[in-house]
């Protein structure tokens, strides 16, 4: 029988440890079909970006048209779009698809790369939340999109009441660049889900956003509900933390398969 297709509309990772590369390799150890919209090309490793290139945006809309009228998908991933163009195209595409679709809202890289212009900020905010069925920003981008800045965990309920007003269903602040246990908030304005964690004292974690939404959106192609595919999403990435390895003289990934080698 055929697996649930996901796909990702997402940056490619010369290194391997996020974008693209990243969200196949998830979307293959979950059990799912991964498929790729490309939206930009990065020359990136272990110490960083040292140079990325967009996509024009007809090429992005073809990639999309391509894949889903013909073989169909049960989630979409959007990680990388870097410019304010390219946001409305796929927030537009979004729209007008049938399947949930996790937002993870790109802004900087795991070594302070900036993956998105200025100008594309309000474009997240009032296209590509508004269709997101679960938006997964990080601190720093909740800090970039909405002003809040969070210094405890006390701060991700007024934080998540922050992006939620731009209107994505669900929102999970990632507390990973808090103190103590890995602590995310999912909500949806009325119900809360609070993940705990313990942290890994590893800092080989290059990728973790980008598997995060990849593992959301894999649940969600199986069917699970927006609780049960976040926790299960948690779970795998708090192995594949643990796992991080060494790669070139910078931050190495986390580890996609260490549930086949743990």
């Amino acid at each position: 029988m055929k697996p649930p297709c996901v796909l990702t509309v997402a940056g490619s990772d010369s290194g391997g440890g996020a974008g693209i590369q990243a969200d196949l390799k998830t979307m293959l150890a979950l059990g799912v079909h991964g498929m790729s919209v490309v939206t930009a090309v990065t020359a990136q490793n272990s110490l960083g970006v040292q140079g990325a290139w967009p996509l024009p945006v007809e090429v992005v809309r073809a990639q999309y048209r391509s894949v889903v009228d013909d073989i169909g998908v049960q989630a979409v991933k959007t990680g990388m779009l870097a410019s304010a163009e390219l946001v409305e195209a796929v927030a537009e595409l979004l729209a007008g698809t049938d399947a949930p679709a996790v937002v993870d809202p790109v802004g900087v890289s795991k070594h302070g790369d900036s993956l998105l212009a200025d100008s594309a900020l309000e474009s997240v905010r009032t296209r590509l939340l508004p269709a997101a069925t679960v938006a997964t920003p990080n601190l720093d981008e909740v800090a970039q999109l909405t002003g809040v800045r969070v210094e405890s965990e006390g701060d991700l309920r007024r934080a998540a009441g922050a992006v939620l007003s731009y209107g994505p269903k669900w929102v999970l602040i990632k507390g990973g660049h808090l103190t103590g246990d890995a602590v995310d908030l999912l909500t949806d304005g009325s119900e809360e889900h609070w993940l705990r964690a313990p942290r890994h004292d590893n800092r080989h974690t290059h990728g973790t956003g980008c598997t995060l939404a990849s593992a959301i959106a894999s649940e969600l192609a199986k069917g699970r509900s927006v609780p049960e595919a976040v926790a299960a999403a948690k779970e795998y990435v708090t192995g594949a933390i643990k796992g991080g390895f060494a790669l070139g003289a910078g931050i190495g990934p986390v580890d996609h398969a260490w549930q086949f080698t743990a």
